[in-house]
């Protein structure tokens, strides 16, 4: 696919157009394997406290939901863990990056705005981040170097 420099800034430095041109399919990538990265290792971070004890602890944060929390627990852990692990290869990658979109836009508005922004106060700065990373991997997918464009298909 050629690249329109039309609409582009000038480079300070010319000679890097060739570079910058072959990167770019390669920076999506890079954002994807990133997000999916940190996605899998909370997930994994769920498996290993285990399932009772991620629910006790979303009993003390979400007292709202007592009696749903062995349900958010798994559904959290299947979004981060084997949804990071989607995102991170590039497979069924919108539908992924969706869910974690979408449970963290919950995790900022119900869990933690009311604490403020800082995540150095358990505030919405993480998860705010992470929700606008993966609702922007959504809206592009997977990219070119993904598993879902290997085999011709995706969300």
């Amino acid at each position: 696919m050629p690249v329109n420099h039309g609409d582009e800034p000038k480079l300070l430095i010319p000679g890097l157009r060739e570079f910058y041109d072959h990167m770019i399919p390669i920076s999506w990538t890079i954002v994807r394997f990133g997000v999916g990265w940190v996605l899998l290792v909370h997930g994994y971070g769920k498996v290993m406290r285990g399932m009772a004890a991620q629910a006790k602890g979303l009993d003390a944060s979400l007292p709202g939901f007592v009696n749903h929390n062995l349900e958010m627990a798994y559904l959290l852990t299947f979004v981060e863990g084997l949804g990071g692990l989607c995102i991170l290869l590039g497979l069924f990658t919108r539908f992924f990056a969706a869910a974690n979109a979408i449970e963290m836009g919950f995790l900022t508005f119900i869990l933690y705005w009311g604490n403020g922004f800082s995540w150095l106060n358990r505030g919405y700065e993480y998860t705010l981040l992470w929700g606008f990373m993966c609702f922007a991997i959504a809206l592009r997918g997977g990219g070119p170097y993904s598993l879902d464009r290997l085999i011709g298909r995706e969300l």
